[in-house]
Protein backbone atom coordinates (compact mmCIF):
# COMPACT_ATOMS: atom_id res chain seq x y z
CA UNK A 1 0.00 0.00 0.00
CA UNK A 2 1.44 3.35 -1.09
CA UNK A 3 0.20 6.19 1.14
CA UNK A 4 0.58 9.64 -0.43
CA UNK A 5 -0.42 13.20 0.33
CA UNK A 6 -3.51 12.59 -1.81
CA UNK A 7 -4.60 9.84 0.55
CA UNK A 8 -4.18 12.15 3.53
CA UNK A 9 -6.35 14.81 1.93
CA UNK A 10 -8.99 12.23 0.99
CA UNK A 11 -9.20 11.10 4.64
CA UNK A 12 -9.29 14.73 5.87
CA UNK A 13 -12.08 15.65 3.43
CA UNK A 14 -14.05 12.50 4.26
CA UNK A 15 -13.68 13.15 7.99
CA UNK A 16 -14.78 16.78 7.73
CA UNK A 17 -17.74 15.80 5.58
CA UNK A 18 -18.79 12.93 7.85
CA UNK A 19 -18.42 14.95 11.06
CA UNK A 20 -20.41 17.85 9.60
CA UNK A 21 -23.23 15.44 8.69
CA UNK A 22 -23.18 13.63 12.05
CA UNK A 23 -24.07 16.73 14.12
CA UNK A 24 -27.47 17.54 12.54
CA UNK A 25 -27.96 13.81 12.03
CA UNK A 26 -28.14 13.31 15.80
CA UNK A 27 -31.19 15.57 15.98
CA UNK A 28 -32.79 13.85 12.98
CA UNK A 29 -32.44 10.48 14.72
CA UNK A 30 -33.83 11.82 18.01
CA UNK A 31 -36.79 13.39 16.19
CA UNK A 32 -37.43 10.12 14.31
CA UNK A 33 -36.87 11.96 11.03
CA UNK A 34 -34.00 9.91 9.62
CA UNK A 35 -35.61 9.70 6.19
CA UNK A 36 -35.62 13.49 5.91
CA UNK A 37 -31.87 13.39 5.35
CA UNK A 38 -32.43 10.87 2.56
CA UNK A 39 -35.18 13.03 1.08
CA UNK A 40 -33.07 16.19 1.09
CA UNK A 41 -29.97 14.43 -0.28
CA UNK A 42 -31.98 13.24 -3.28
CA UNK A 43 -34.04 16.39 -3.75
CA UNK A 44 -31.02 18.66 -4.27
CA UNK A 45 -30.72 17.34 -7.82
CA UNK A 46 -33.35 19.62 -9.39
CA UNK A 47 -31.72 22.57 -7.61
CA UNK A 48 -28.41 21.72 -9.25
CA UNK A 49 -29.92 21.32 -12.69
CA UNK A 50 -32.05 24.48 -12.48
CA UNK A 51 -29.06 26.48 -11.23
CA UNK A 52 -27.09 25.41 -14.30
CA UNK A 53 -29.95 25.98 -16.74
CA UNK A 54 -30.56 29.48 -15.32
CA UNK A 55 -26.94 30.63 -15.03
CA UNK A 56 -25.37 28.56 -17.81
CA UNK A 57 -22.35 27.81 -15.61
CA UNK A 58 -21.26 25.20 -13.07
CA UNK A 59 -19.79 27.69 -10.64
CA UNK A 60 -19.79 26.46 -7.07
CA UNK A 61 -21.77 29.42 -5.73
CA UNK A 62 -24.71 29.08 -8.12
CA UNK A 63 -24.85 25.30 -7.70
CA UNK A 64 -24.65 25.61 -3.92
CA UNK A 65 -27.46 28.18 -3.77
CA UNK A 66 -29.70 26.19 -6.12
CA UNK A 67 -29.21 22.94 -4.24
CA UNK A 68 -29.64 24.57 -0.82
CA UNK A 69 -32.95 26.16 -1.91
CA UNK A 70 -34.14 22.77 -3.21
CA UNK A 71 -33.22 21.14 0.10
CA UNK A 72 -35.11 23.70 2.16
CA UNK A 73 -38.14 23.44 -0.15
CA UNK A 74 -38.12 19.68 0.39
CA UNK A 75 -38.59 20.21 4.12
CA UNK A 76 -41.32 22.81 3.49
CA UNK A 77 -43.23 20.66 0.99
CA UNK A 78 -43.03 17.64 3.30
CA UNK A 79 -44.41 19.65 6.22
CA UNK A 80 -47.20 21.15 4.11
CA UNK A 81 -48.30 17.82 2.61
CA UNK A 82 -48.24 16.18 6.03
CA UNK A 83 -50.12 19.03 7.73
CA UNK A 84 -52.68 20.12 5.12
CA UNK A 85 -53.07 16.84 3.27
CA UNK A 86 -53.46 14.77 6.43
CA UNK A 87 -50.74 12.44 5.17
CA UNK A 88 -48.31 10.50 7.33
CA UNK A 89 -44.94 12.30 7.53
CA UNK A 90 -43.06 9.28 6.16
CA UNK A 91 -45.41 9.09 3.18
CA UNK A 92 -45.08 12.83 2.63
CA UNK A 93 -41.29 12.49 2.54
CA UNK A 94 -41.58 9.69 0.01
CA UNK A 95 -43.90 11.72 -2.21
CA UNK A 96 -41.69 14.81 -2.17
CA UNK A 97 -38.25 13.31 -2.55
CA UNK A 98 -39.15 10.75 -5.25
CA UNK A 99 -40.92 13.42 -7.30
CA UNK A 100 -38.11 15.96 -6.96
CA UNK A 101 -35.47 13.29 -7.52
CA UNK A 102 -37.13 12.21 -10.77
CA UNK A 103 -37.44 15.83 -11.91
CA UNK A 104 -33.78 16.36 -11.04
CA UNK A 105 -32.62 13.37 -13.08
CA UNK A 106 -34.64 14.55 -16.08
CA UNK A 107 -33.25 18.08 -15.81
CA UNK A 108 -29.68 16.86 -15.34
CA UNK A 109 -30.13 14.63 -18.41
CA UNK A 110 -31.20 17.72 -20.35
CA UNK A 111 -28.32 19.81 -19.01
CA UNK A 112 -25.85 17.03 -19.75
CA UNK A 113 -26.54 17.49 -23.47
CA UNK A 114 -24.81 20.86 -23.23
CA UNK A 115 -22.12 20.28 -20.62
CA UNK A 116 -20.36 17.46 -18.81
CA UNK A 117 -22.77 17.20 -15.87
CA UNK A 118 -22.63 13.54 -14.92
CA UNK A 119 -25.55 12.14 -12.89
CA UNK A 120 -23.32 9.31 -11.67
CA UNK A 121 -20.88 11.78 -10.14
CA UNK A 122 -23.75 13.56 -8.41
CA UNK A 123 -25.07 10.27 -7.03
CA UNK A 124 -21.82 8.62 -5.96
CA UNK A 125 -19.39 11.52 -5.60
CA UNK A 126 -15.73 11.64 -6.55
CA UNK A 127 -13.84 12.00 -3.30
CA UNK A 128 -10.72 10.48 -4.88
CA UNK A 129 -10.49 13.49 -7.22
CA UNK A 130 -11.15 16.24 -4.66
CA UNK A 131 -7.44 16.86 -3.87
CA UNK A 132 -6.97 18.00 -7.49
CA UNK A 133 -9.30 21.01 -7.12
CA UNK A 134 -7.34 23.37 -4.87
CA UNK A 135 -7.51 26.94 -3.64
CA UNK A 136 -4.73 29.06 -2.19
CA UNK A 137 -5.11 29.47 1.58
CA UNK A 138 -2.41 31.28 3.58
CA UNK A 139 0.10 30.44 0.86
CA UNK A 140 -0.81 26.74 0.78
CA UNK A 141 -2.79 24.85 -1.86
CA UNK A 142 -5.75 23.34 -0.03
CA UNK A 143 -8.48 21.23 -1.69
CA UNK A 144 -11.64 23.27 -2.12
CA UNK A 145 -13.73 20.40 -0.71
CA UNK A 146 -11.71 20.53 2.53
CA UNK A 147 -12.39 24.26 2.86
CA UNK A 148 -16.11 23.95 2.08
CA UNK A 149 -16.73 21.00 4.41
CA UNK A 150 -14.52 22.55 7.08
CA UNK A 151 -16.53 25.76 7.02
CA UNK A 152 -19.79 23.80 7.23
CA UNK A 153 -18.46 21.76 10.15
CA UNK A 154 -17.45 24.90 12.06
CA UNK A 155 -20.84 26.50 11.31
CA UNK A 156 -22.68 23.39 12.55
CA UNK A 157 -20.59 23.25 15.73
CA UNK A 158 -21.31 26.91 16.43
CA UNK A 159 -25.03 26.57 15.72
CA UNK A 160 -25.40 23.47 17.90
CA UNK A 161 -23.36 25.12 20.68
CA UNK A 162 -25.39 28.34 20.63
CA UNK A 163 -28.79 26.62 20.41
CA UNK A 164 -27.97 23.41 22.27
CA UNK A 165 -30.65 23.86 24.94
CA UNK A 166 -33.32 24.94 22.45
CA UNK A 167 -32.59 22.12 19.97
CA UNK A 168 -32.51 19.58 22.79
CA UNK A 169 -35.82 20.74 24.26
CA UNK A 170 -37.62 20.92 20.91
CA UNK A 171 -36.35 17.44 19.99
CA UNK A 172 -37.65 15.77 23.16
CA UNK A 173 -40.70 17.93 23.98
CA UNK A 174 -41.75 20.46 21.29
CA UNK A 175 -44.88 21.45 23.21
CA UNK A 176 -42.84 22.41 26.25
CA UNK A 177 -40.46 24.33 23.99
CA UNK A 178 -43.40 26.34 22.62
CA UNK A 179 -44.67 26.97 26.13
CA UNK A 180 -41.28 28.32 27.23
CA UNK A 181 -41.13 30.65 24.21
CA UNK A 182 -38.85 28.58 21.96
CA UNK A 183 -40.69 28.14 18.68
CA UNK A 184 -40.42 24.43 17.87
CA UNK A 185 -41.50 25.13 14.29
CA UNK A 186 -38.74 27.71 13.79
CA UNK A 187 -36.19 25.31 15.28
CA UNK A 188 -37.52 22.55 13.00
CA UNK A 189 -36.98 24.63 9.86
CA UNK A 190 -33.61 25.82 11.15
CA UNK A 191 -32.54 22.20 11.56
CA UNK A 192 -33.86 21.37 8.09
CA UNK A 193 -31.86 24.27 6.67
CA UNK A 194 -28.77 22.99 8.46
CA UNK A 195 -29.34 19.53 7.00
CA UNK A 196 -29.91 20.95 3.51
CA UNK A 197 -26.77 23.10 3.53
CA UNK A 198 -24.66 20.29 5.01
CA UNK A 199 -25.99 17.87 2.43
CA UNK A 200 -25.19 20.23 -0.43
CA UNK A 201 -21.66 20.75 0.84
CA UNK A 202 -21.14 17.02 1.30
CA UNK A 203 -22.66 15.49 -1.83
CA UNK A 204 -19.96 16.88 -4.15
CA UNK A 205 -17.40 14.85 -2.23
CA UNK A 206 -19.29 11.67 -1.35
CA UNK A 207 -22.41 11.81 -3.54
CA UNK A 208 -26.03 12.35 -2.62
CA UNK A 209 -26.78 8.70 -1.91
CA UNK A 210 -23.86 8.24 0.50
CA UNK A 211 -24.76 11.39 2.47
CA UNK A 212 -27.66 9.56 4.14
CA UNK A 213 -25.20 7.11 5.71
CA UNK A 214 -23.13 9.99 7.08
CA UNK A 215 -26.24 11.67 8.48
CA UNK A 216 -27.79 8.64 10.16
CA UNK A 217 -25.41 5.73 10.84
CA UNK A 218 -22.93 7.49 13.20
CA UNK A 219 -25.76 9.09 15.25
CA UNK A 220 -27.57 5.74 15.42
CA UNK A 221 -24.33 4.15 16.60
CA UNK A 222 -23.94 6.81 19.28
CA UNK A 223 -27.52 6.33 20.46
CA UNK A 224 -26.72 2.68 21.21
CA UNK A 225 -23.83 3.75 23.44
CA UNK A 226 -25.29 6.65 25.42
CA UNK A 227 -28.53 8.36 26.45
CA UNK A 228 -26.82 11.72 27.01
CA UNK A 229 -27.19 14.14 24.08
CA UNK A 230 -23.82 15.83 24.56
CA UNK A 231 -22.02 12.49 24.66
CA UNK A 232 -24.09 11.36 21.68
CA UNK A 233 -22.84 14.29 19.62
CA UNK A 234 -19.22 13.53 20.56
CA UNK A 235 -19.51 9.78 19.91
CA UNK A 236 -21.31 10.31 16.59
CA UNK A 237 -18.58 12.69 15.43
CA UNK A 238 -15.84 10.27 16.51
CA UNK A 239 -17.60 7.35 14.78
CA UNK A 240 -17.94 9.40 11.59
CA UNK A 241 -14.24 10.28 11.56
CA UNK A 242 -13.25 6.68 12.34
CA UNK A 243 -15.44 5.43 9.49
CA UNK A 244 -13.72 7.83 7.08
CA UNK A 245 -10.27 6.59 8.08
CA UNK A 246 -11.28 2.92 7.98
CA UNK A 247 -13.16 3.44 4.72
CA UNK A 248 -10.23 4.86 2.78
CA UNK A 249 -7.83 2.29 4.22
CA UNK A 250 -10.30 -0.39 3.21
CA UNK A 251 -10.58 1.06 -0.30
CA UNK A 252 -6.80 0.76 -0.66
CA UNK A 253 -6.37 -2.70 0.86
CA UNK A 254 -9.55 -4.79 0.58
CA UNK A 255 -9.86 -4.94 -3.26
CA UNK A 256 -6.45 -6.64 -3.43
CA UNK A 257 -7.65 -9.34 -1.03
CA UNK A 258 -10.63 -10.07 -3.28
CA UNK A 259 -8.80 -9.85 -6.59
CA UNK A 260 -10.31 -6.51 -7.65
CA UNK A 261 -8.35 -3.56 -8.96
CA UNK A 262 -10.07 -0.86 -6.91
CA UNK A 263 -13.28 0.33 -5.29
CA UNK A 264 -14.77 3.68 -4.28
CA UNK A 265 -13.76 5.30 -1.02
CA UNK A 266 -17.30 6.64 -0.51
CA UNK A 267 -18.73 3.15 -0.64
CA UNK A 268 -16.11 1.82 1.75
CA UNK A 269 -16.76 4.66 4.20
CA UNK A 270 -20.41 3.64 4.25
CA UNK A 271 -19.45 0.01 4.79
CA UNK A 272 -17.12 1.02 7.62
CA UNK A 273 -19.97 3.02 9.21
CA UNK A 274 -22.15 -0.08 9.06
CA UNK A 275 -19.44 -2.24 10.65
CA UNK A 276 -18.96 0.27 13.49
CA UNK A 277 -22.72 0.28 14.04
CA UNK A 278 -22.76 -3.52 14.08
CA UNK A 279 -19.99 -3.56 16.70
CA UNK A 280 -21.93 -1.10 18.87
CA UNK A 281 -25.12 -3.12 18.41
CA UNK A 282 -23.37 -6.27 19.63
CA UNK A 283 -21.19 -4.78 22.38
CA UNK A 284 -23.19 -1.82 23.69
CA UNK A 285 -23.13 -1.90 27.53
CA UNK A 286 -26.85 -1.12 27.74
CA UNK A 287 -28.45 -2.11 24.43
CA UNK A 288 -25.97 -4.63 23.02
CA UNK A 289 -26.86 -8.20 22.09
CA UNK A 290 -24.21 -9.57 24.45
CA UNK A 291 -25.53 -7.50 27.36
CA UNK A 292 -29.14 -8.54 26.74
CA UNK A 293 -28.14 -12.18 26.41
CA UNK A 294 -26.27 -12.07 29.72
CA UNK A 295 -29.24 -10.46 31.44
CA UNK A 296 -31.48 -13.26 30.22
CA UNK A 297 -28.90 -15.99 30.93
CA UNK A 298 -26.95 -14.78 33.99
CA UNK A 299 -25.32 -18.17 34.71
CA UNK A 300 -24.29 -19.09 31.17
CA UNK A 301 -21.39 -18.09 28.95
CA UNK A 302 -22.30 -16.19 25.79
CA UNK A 303 -21.71 -18.30 22.69
CA UNK A 304 -23.43 -18.24 19.29
CA UNK A 305 -23.23 -22.08 19.26
CA UNK A 306 -24.80 -23.73 22.27
CA UNK A 307 -23.48 -26.97 23.69
CA UNK A 308 -25.01 -29.96 21.96
CA UNK A 309 -25.69 -28.07 18.72
CA UNK A 310 -22.37 -28.92 17.04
Amino acid sequence: MNWTGFDTWIVVIGSLCAAACALPGCFLVLRKMSMMGDAISHAVLPGLAIAFLVTGTRTSVSMFIGAAIAGVLTALFTQWISKFGNVDRGAAMGIVFTTLFAIGLLLIGRAADHVDLDPGCVLYGAIELTPLDTLSLAGFQVPRAAIVNGVILVANVLLVSLLYKELKLSSFDPDLADTLGYSSQFLHYLLMTMVAVTTVAAFESVGSIIVIAMLIVPPATALLLTNDLFKMLLIATAAAVLASIMGHLGALVVPGWLGFESTTTSGMITLASGLIFAAAWILSPSEGLVTKWRKNHPHEEFSPIQEGQV
